[in-house]
């Protein structure tokens, strides 16, 4: 996909009005998407808490700052998320403080499931994997570049437990994969602090925008 349709970021959610829609849903009992299960409500709920507790601290590094003030062009980042999603509620309330060091930096989401289309032109590994961060031209939503769905050791921890799950035909087996790794996964987002969505993001903005 080379540019966007500037409805798409007409109609995109602000951060602040992605965080009141997941909050909206979950009083009602929803989440958003289509599943409305009770793991779904849970992973939601833990979600939300999630992203409060990083909201409340700003943990950007000095380096982090000082790359993303060299960004001299306007600049749209599309997240391509979901409120069910775990690696999301990691991640973007630390795009949210990445975003507002930058005055040309614009942020919007949206949900995956409702625009298939723009997450099938930026798959991983052929999966529908989010967030995906979208870094646009702003004038013309030209796609300069994307990066997601998560820091690379923890793709790789992910696609490890993937092939251990499809190694395998017991699901009681599959089940304890995949709740294993995922509380892998948070504690490993809670012992890293942020740094490594820093880095990698900091370092591809600069791939894309030939920024040094």
């Amino acid at each position: 996909m080379k540019k966007l349709e500037r409805s798409i970021i007409d109609h995109a959610y602000t951060y602040e009005t992605y965080r009141q829609l997941i909050d909206q849903e979950f009083s009602e009992n929803k989440t958003t998407g289509t599943d409305h299960s009770e793991a779904m409500l849970n992973y939601t709920s833990l979600n939300i808490s999630r992203m409060k507790r990083l909201d409340r601290k700003n943990r950007l590094t000095e380096e982090t700052k000082a790359i993303l003030k060299t960004i001299q062009r306007p600049l749209t980042w599309l997240v391509i998320t979901e409120g069910w999603c775990g690696d999301a509620a990691q991640i973007v309330p630390t795009l949210n403080h990445m975003a507002q060091e930058n005055e040309h930096i614009s942020l919007h989401f949206i949900l995956r499931d409702k625009n298939l289309p723009i997450i099938d032109a930026f798959l991983t590994n052929n999966a529908r994997s989010i967030p995906i961060v979208i870094v646009l031209a702003a004038d013309t939503l030209e796609v300069l570049g994307s990066w997601g769905p998560r820091p690379s050791e923890v793709q790789k921890m992910v696609m490890d437990t993937k092939k251990k799950v499809k190694a395998t035909e017991d699901i009681a087996l599959q089940k304890q994969l995949n709740e294993t790794a995922a509380q892998q996964l948070h504690s490993w987002y809670a012992k890293n602090k942020t740094l490594d969505i820093q880095r990698e993001l900091t370092s591809a903005l600069q791939r894309f925008l030939h920024i040094s």
